[in-house]
């Protein structure tokens, strides 16, 4: 016959939540042991051995289940009853390891005994129906994942502070997390946090886990937003009307319109400004710019190609690979190494002879010089220095032939002196020293000439 280990469960917390049969079986049985002292329930017994100083031992949590796994078949084997009650903080049925690694064993029979659970006290405490509310219990150490609805969730072993720390940093900031201490003990604490102030817990412990009532991923939300589209290109005409080619417009306009709320941002924060509202200006454009790939990935889908879950999928496929630092075993020193090994990996990827491949040629000049300066550093091709990029633009500004007043549109033309070339050049090879993006300091200059413009008009 197989020996029998007997798990008994202590209750979440107070001795009153301890059935009269757990106790029964404690007082009674030859062989007993407890996982842990370090509950209120385990103080009436003192004479019961634990395995409390296996965990200073223990190099891992996974090491030391085992072990206790390991002495429990042996204590069940030589007890005359050939049993051993295993007593256990809680359920033996709820976030127990140790008795599901009994469970596997085929060398002995585990019997869990029914008892009151972290969920039943939690449940009892914020009045809520766990299969009404659809209850989703999840071990706060089981991922580094970011979390996801929709909720509640209940979180358990949630024992410190760090643990606490790294729940916050898998939730929005914002999000509200009611934190559950010492339920059912004269010191029971029920309180409501932000995510972010999960931290400043400091009381919490074994007998501590939180509670999340609502949580809007971000699954969530695309899955809504892809909802919305099929039923503007069901019911809208205007949204039935449309087609990729005449949906490209837009898509430049709204990218357009999110660099400029980008860069108005970027002034505001410069100059130590908090601006709400062009926070909110750079949220709702890049809404707007969201919205038309998913309005181009719903066209797809429909012609049966592919949808957006397969784009989403795609980009991140593609950029583990373009990351092996980060999810292999590839060394970098710094940023330049980066740019160095994502070259290196998308010519191969791409199969392309040159690094020049694959660069968008119509990107506005000023840029695109700029890039292909960044692609010759990556194949050492030779390049001035700082101080001859300086000099030959003073050089070849002074060379330039000007007329004595503004010329009109009319007469423009990009077939001019090489002066204006190496004046350019040099400048945007000096700004490169700098760290500049000269586009983006022409555009700031260009907005501050349309508010001088519109300052005039006003005066008129």
């Amino acid at each position: 016959m197989k020996p029998v280990v007997r798990v008994v469960g202590l209750g979440p917390g107070a001795l009153d939540q301890v059935t009269f049969r757990t106790m029964a079986l404690m007082k009674e049985s030859p062989a007993v042991r407890l996982r842990t002292r370090q509950h209120p329930s385990a103080a009436p017994f003192g004479d019961v051995e634990s395995y409390d100083e296996w965990y200073e031992r223990a190099d891992t949590f996974d090491a030391l289940y085992l072990a206790i796994v390991d002495d429990l078949v042996a204590l069940a084997t030589a007890s005359p009853t050939h049993e051993v009650v295993y007593a256990v903080p809680g359920s033996p049925n709820v976030a127990e390891r140790t008795v599901e690694l009994l469970r596997e064993r085929n060398d002995v029979i585990t019997i869990a005994e029914p008892a009151v659970s972290v969920i039943d006290v939690v449940c009892a405490t914020l009045g809520r129906d766990p299969m009404s509310a659809g209850l989703r219990v999840v071990d706060a150490l089981g991922s580094s994942e970011n979390l996801r609805g929709p909720g509640p969730l209940l979180m358990l072993q949630t024992y410190a502070p760090e643990v606490l720390a790294s729940v916050a940093d898998r939730l929005p900031a914002q999000t509200e997390v009611t934190v559950l201490h010492h339920l059912g003990l004269d010191d029971e604490l029920v309180t409501t946090l932000r995510a972010f102030e999960l931290a400043s817990f400091a009381q919490a412990d074994h007998l501590t886990s939180l509670w999340v009532e609502s949580l809007r991923s971000t699954g969530d939300a695309m899955d809504d937003l892809v909802s919305f589209m099929k039923r503007l290109r069901a019911e809208c005409p205007w949204d039935q009307e449309q087609t990729h080619a005449s949906l490209t417009r837009h898509l430049l306009e709204e990218a357009y319109e999110t660099l400029d709320a980008l860069d108005t941002l970027i002034r505001v924060d410069a100059e130590g400004h908090n601006d709400q509202a062009a926070i909110e200006h750079v949220q709702e454009e890049l809404g707007d710019l969201l919205f038309q790939i998913v309005f181009h990935a719903e066209l797809f889908d429909e012609e049966g190609h592919f949808n957006f879950a397969s784009v989403a999928d795609t980009v991140r496929h593609k950029l583990i690979g373009r990351h092996p630092h980060v999810f292999g075993d590839v060394k970098v020193s710094d940023a330049n190494d980066v740019a160095t090994l994502w070259e290196a990996l998308k010519q191969k990827e791409k199969g392309r002879e040159s690094v020049t491949d694959g660069v968008a040629w119509q990107l506005p000049a000023l840029t695109l010089y700029t890039k292909l300066l960044h692609k010759a550093l990556l194949v050492e091709a030779s390049v001035e220095e700082a101080e001859a990029a300086r000099q030959r633009a003073l050089s070849a500004l002074r060379a330039l032939v000007l007329d004595e007043r503004p010329v009109r549109d009319a007469k423009s033309s990009v077939v001019v002196d090489d002066a204006w070339g190496d004046a350019l050049s040099a400048l945007v090879t000096a700004a490169q020293f700098a760290g500049v993006d000269l586009e983006g300091v022409l555009r700031e200059r260009a907005m501050n000439l349309r508010d001088a413009i519109r300052e005039k008009e006003a005066l008129a």
